[in-house]
C-alpha cells in the first residue's frame, strides 16, 4: 500500500456516501491502519450534492483538512457527472469508480477524462436486481 491513500466520495445527501466512508474507515482500522472519515456538507436537504473523504495510512495521520488530491474518487450518483468536476485535484494515475450503466469509454469520451484509470459499475441495477431496492 502507498504510504497514504486519499479517497473522495461524490453523492447526493441520503445515498449513503458518508456512511460508506465510515464503513471503509472502520474496515481499514480493523486491518491495523490509521484512518480518517469526514463529510463535507452543511444543512443539506435530501438529494443535495455532497462530498465525503477518507484517508488510510500505515502511519499516524497528521493532516486534518479535506482531501484535495485524492488518488481514488468514487461517484455514487451518475447525475453528478458534468455538474461536478470529479477529476478535480486528481493525479494522472488516479482511480475513478462511477456507478453508471455507461461503459468506461462512453464516460471518458463524454467528460473528456484523460489518463486516469476509469471504472464503471451499474451498482444501482445490481441493487435493484438483488435487493429489490436502490441502495
Amino acid at each position: 500500500m502507498a504510504e497514504m491513500i486519499e479517497v473522495r466520495w461524490h453523492a447526493r445527501a441520503g445515498q449513503g456516501a458518508v456512511t460508506a466512508a465510515k464503513v471503509l474507515a472502520e474496515t481499514a482500522m480493523g486491518e491495523g491502519k490509521y484512518v480518517q472519515a469526514s463529510p463535507e456538507y452543511g444543512p443539506e436537504r435530501m438529494g443535495a450534492p455532497l462530498r465525503a473523504f477518507n484517508r488510510i495510512s500505515d502511519r499516524p495521520i497528521r493532516i486534518f483538512s479535506q482531501v484535495t488530491n485524492p488518488g481514488v474518487v468514487i461517484v455514487l450518483d451518475p447525475t453528478l457527472l458534468g455538474m461536478v468536476d470529479v477529476t478535480e485535484g486528481t493525479p494522472d494515475d488516479a482511480v475513478i469508480v462511477i456507478n453508471t450503466p455507461e461503459s468506461p469509454t462512453e464516460v471518458r469520451e463524454r467528460l473528456k477524462i484523460q489518463r486516469r484509470k476509469l471504472f464503471t459499475v451499474d451498482a444501482t441495477r445490481i441493487s435493484l436486481d438483488t435487493l429489490g431496492r436502490s441502495f
